[in-house]
């Protein structure tokens, strides 16, 4: 369900190393028709072929995760596997734990670490999963629901699964994927950014990658996080404040200081 860049990666890493049937779902039918004509879906699922899933994936925002579970949780087979793709799991943790009491499918809470720039269909790519992580928040599901997630997560291609809980999820997505889009779009807000051709390499590039941003589904994810978030965006404005602080007072050592320990820092964890 949803055949945008993360769900039209998933059902063409599934059908590009495994043999299962995969049917998609989308608001989008030219997408749909996309999707059909790559070979990335063997066809358009209606709401009845979800009587006969034994997996489903919901690629999709967080509040439609919950919008298609009310409207087709009933529909779904007993023993079928529902899980998600989404950026933040607390929320979604909770009120999938609600609606799911006395269901007869199972969820697992995933996440694929992976992704581009740009988004849609048009740029799903199953590479992009190759080597990746994946996690995954098992709560209650049995541990023969998470095997049948986690093993379709490495036959199509992801090198490490890690399993946490919801908390764990989001605290530290808030600093290693939320924090960076933050800084980027911060970064290129500065008038000095449409000036950048001819002054720029690597350091502008890598900085800015991230802030070629999906608006709509950030600003989601950020709220939706925005406990973690504030305390991570604390500690960084915390950060540059010694930094601003040490260059104004031309504090050399301190300065100094500063860079070593990051650059120790960086070295020891990667």
């Amino acid at each position: 369900m949803g055949l945008g860049l993360i769900g039209g990666s998933l059902a063409k890493a599934i059908k590009q190393n495994t043999s299962h049937r995969v049917l998609g779902m989308d608001v989008n039918q030219d997408v749909l028709l996309d999707a059909c004509s790559c070979g990335a879906i063997d066809g358009k699922a209606a709401p009845s072929d979800l009587e006969r899933a034994d997996l489903v994936y919901l690629a999709i925002y967080p509040e439609a995760i919950l919008e298609f579970v009310r409207e087709y949780g009933g529909r779904l087979k007993p023993g079928c596997v529902l899980t998600d793709a989404c950026g933040i799991k607390g929320e979604i943790c909770a009120a999938m734990e609600e609606l799911s009491q006395g269901a007869a499918y199972q969820f697992v809470a995933g996440h694929p670490m992976a992704g581009k720039e740009q988004s849609g269909f048009a740029a799903s790519d199953p590479s992009i999963f190759v080597g990746a992580s994946y996690i995954f928040v098992p709560g209650k599901a049995s541990p023969e629901a998470v095997d049948t997630v986690e093993n379709l997560a490495r036959q199509m291609g992801f090198g490490r699964v890690v399993k946490v809980t919801p908390q764990e999820h989001d605290r530290n997505i808030a600093y290693t994927s939320q924090v960076p889009h933050v800084l980027a779009c911060a970064y290129v807000l500065s008038p000095r950014c449409r000036e950048h051709q001819g002054f720029s390499a690597g350091s502008y590039r890598d900085v800015s990658r991230v802030a070629n941003i999906n608006d709509e589904l950030w600003t989601r994810l950020f709220l939706d996080n925005r406990s973690c978030l504030v305390e991570e965006l604390d500690e960084l404005l915390q950060n540059l404040e010694r930094f601003r602080d040490a260059v104004d007072q031309a504090d050399e050592e301190e300065l100094r200081g500063l860079l070593k320990k990051a650059a120790q820092i960086k070295r020891e964890v990667g």
